[in-house]
C-alpha cells in the first residue's frame, strides 16, 4: 500500500502547494476538507497529517474546527499557520489576536535544531501571514523557534510527534522550507519515498485494466497536454480497445485538427474519429456571455456528442477524460471544502447528472507538472508534453462577451501571431502560458488617416511552476512591439493591443 500524507484543508490559498511540496519528496499527498469524516481519514492509514493554513480565526463563530479524534491516531501532525492555531486551540492552549500582525518576510530564530529543524541554520528567513498568535501552549508542548514579534513561531510535542509552525514552509519565500517539509516526512513520519512516476504508471495501469476489463473506452481528445497523456496512457494499457474522439467545437486554435492527426493518428497509431460539431456548439452559445454558463453549456454539449458518437461505434461503456487534481480541488463543489470556488472546470463541474457513459479519469490524482513527467515517460513528443495549457472550453473563455464567427476568427488570427512570435523569440518553453484575449470593447484609432472604431486584443503571458500561482512575464519590449504591430496590421477588426500585467493571485491566469 502506498504511503499517504493527508493535508486537511482549512481554506488556505496554499493547500495545493503543500501537497505538491510533499510529492516533490516522492511521497503521495492527498488534500481533504477539514471536516472530512474521521473514518475516511483513518481508513487511509496516513503516515502523517498536515493541517493547512486558512483565513479564519479560531475564536470566531463558525471557524473551521478539528475533529479531536485525529490526535488519537498515533501519527505525526504538522499544523501550518491556522492549522497550528487550530491544533493549539483544540488541545486547550490559547490563541488570541496580536497587537502587531506579521505579513511577509521575517527572521526566524531556531531554539531546537533537532527534529523539524534538523540541519537548518539557527537563523533563517520565513514567510509569515497571520493576525493571531499562540499565547499559551497546550500541555506537553514546547517552543522550538521564535521571531521578533512571535514568541511561539514553531512548537513541538515530542512525545506525541505533534508540530506547529506559524510561518509557511511551503512557499518559496521561506528559506529551507523544503528541508523542513522533508524532515517532517522522513525523520518524523518515517516515509520511504515510494511515490514515483514509475510507481504511478504501474498502479494506474492496474486500475485501468481492473475497471475496463475487456470493454472499449471512448477518450475525449483535445490535443492539450492532459487529454493527450490520458490517450497515450490508455493506448499503452488497452490498445485497440481505445477509440478517441476529437471534437471540433469551432473554438479551437488554427490548424488544431491537422496537428492532432499528425501526432496521434500517423505517429501514435491511435484510432481517432474527427467530429465537426462547430455549428451545434455555436448555436448553443449564441448570446451567452456569462463564463460559468459558457463552461456548463460546452461541458454538457461535449458529453452529448460523445454519447451520440459512442452509439455509432457500437457497445462502449467508458468515457476517459484528462481531469487533473487541481481541477477537482478548484471545483470545490466536488470536494465540499472551505476553499472558495474559483471557476467550474468543464471536466468536473460541467457534466450532466445523468450521463450514460461511465467516467474514467486516470490523471485525477496528478498535478500538471506530474502529467508532463508522465507524458515523457510514456513516449509522447516534447511538442505535446510541454504545450502550454489550453482551456477545455477553448476560445469561448478567451472571448469576453458574445461568441460568434467574427469574434472567433479575429481571436484565432491574433492568437496565432502571439504563438508565432513567442516561439520565434525562444521564450515558449520558459513560459507557463501565453495567449490572446478578445475584449468586449471597442476603441478609437487612426489607420490610413481615417478614424477607426474597432476591437481590442489583450496579450497574456505568465511564468509559473504549476499554475496555482503565477507572475506576469516581463517580455522584451521588442517582442511586445512586434506582436502589437503584427496584430493591428494583419488582423482585420483590431486597432489596439494591451498587455496584461496582473499576477495570480489576485487574478486568475485565464480571464474567464
Amino acid at each position: 500500500m502506498k504511503e499517504v500524507i493527508v493535508v486537511l484543508d482549512f481554506g488556505s490559498q496554499y493547500n495545493q502547494l503543500i501537497a505538491r511540496r510533499i510529492r516533490e519528496k516522492n511521497v503521495y499527498s492527498r488534500i481533504l476538507p477539514f471536516n472530512t469524516d474521521f473514518d475516511i481519514i483513518k481508513g487511509l492509514s496516513p503516515k502523517g497529517i498536515i493541517l493547512s493554513g486558512g483565513p479564519a480565526s479560531v475564536y470566531q463563530k463558525g471557524a473551521p474546527k478539528i475533529d479531536r479524534r485525529i490526535f488519537s491516531l498515533g501519527v505525526p501532525i504538522l499544523g501550518i499557520c491556522y492549522g497550528m492555531q487550530a491544533m493549539v486551540h483544540t488541545l486547550s492552549g490559547k490563541v488570541a489576536p496580536t497587537k502587531k500582525r506579521e505579513y511577509g518576510s521575517a527572521e526566524l530564530l531556531i531554539d531546537d535544531s533537532k527534529n523539524l529543524f534538523l540541519g537548518i541554520p539557527a537563523r533563517m528567513t520565513c514567510w509569515m501571514s497571520h493576525q493571531d498568535v499562540v499565547e499559551r501552549l497546550p500541555s506537553g508542548f514546547e517552543k522550538i523557534a521564535h521571531s521578533a514579534d512571535t514568541l511561539f513561531a514553531a512548537i513541538m510535542d515530542k512525545k506525541r510527534r505533534f508540530f506547529g509552525v506559524q510561518f509557511h514552509p511551503e512557499v518559496a519565500h521561506t528559506q529551507y522550507g523544503s528541508d523542513i517539509i522533508e524532515n517532517f516526512l522522513y525523520k518524523i513520519c518515517g516515509c520511504r519515498g515510494l511515490w514515483t512516476m514509475e510507481s504511478f504508471i504501474e498502479e494506474a495501469s492496474k486500475k485501468i485494466s481492473a475497471a475496463v476489463k475487456r470493454e472499449r473506452v471512448l477518450c475525449a481528445l483535445s490535443g492539450g497536454v492532459d487529454s493527450s497523456v490520458t490517450a497515450a496512457l490508455l493506448n499503452r494499457v488497452i490498445g485497440k480497445r481505445l477509440v478517441c474522439i476529437f471534437v471540433d467545437n469551432g473554438l479551437l486554435r488554427k490548424n488544431e485538427a491537422n496537428n492532432l492527426k499528425e501526432v496521434f493518428v500517423k505517429k501514435q497509431g491511435i484510432d481517432v474519429r474527427m467530429i465537426n460539431a462547430s455549428a451545434r456548439f455555436l448555436s448553443r452559445l449564441k448570446c451567452i456571455t456569462d463564463p460559468e454558463e459558457k463552461r456548463r453549456i460546452i461541458g454538457n454539449e461535449f458529453i452529448r456528442v460523445f454519447e451520440e458518437e459512442s452509439k455509432k461505434l457500437g457497445k462502449i461503456k467508458f468515457l476517459a477524460q484528462g481531469t487533473l487534481y487541481p481541477d477537482v480541488i478548484e471545483s470545490v463543489s466536488s470536494f465540499g471544502g472551505p476553499s472558495s470556488t474559483i471557476k467550474t472546470h468543464h471536466n468536473v463541474g460541467g457534466l450532466p447528472a445523468k450521463m450514460k457513459l461511465r467516467l474514467i479519469e486516470p490523471l485525477r490524482e496528478l498535478f500538471k507538472d506530474e502529467v508532463r513527467v508522465l507524458g515523457k515517460k510514456i513516449g509522447l513528443p516534447e511538442s505535446v508534453v510541454f504545450r502550454h495549457p489550453f482551456p477545455g472550453p477553448g476560445l469561448a473563455v478567451r472571448i469576453i462577451g458574445d461568441i460568434n464567427k467574427e469574434n472567433i476568427s479575429i481571436l484565432q488570427d491574433a492568437d496565432e501571431i502571439v504563438m508565432e512570435e513567442i516561439k520565434g523569440s525562444g521564450l515558449y518553453s520558459s513560459l507557463w502560458q501565453s495567449f490572446a484575449v478578445l475584449l468586449p470593447i471597442k476603441s478609437v484609432g487612426v489607420m490610413g488617416d481615417e478614424r477607426t472604431y474597432e476591437k481590442v486584443i489583450a496579450i497574456r503571458a505568465v511564468e509559473s511552476v504549476d499554475g496555482m500561482t503565477a507572475d506576469w512575464a516581463k517580455l522584451p519590449y521588442e517582442l511586445l512591439n512586434r506582436m502589437s504591430n503584427r496584430i493591428i496590421n494583419e488582423v482585420k477588426g483590431v486597432n489596439r493591443v494591451v498587455y496584461d500585467i496582473s499576477s495570480k493571485p489576485p487574478s486568475t491566469i485565464e480571464w474567464e
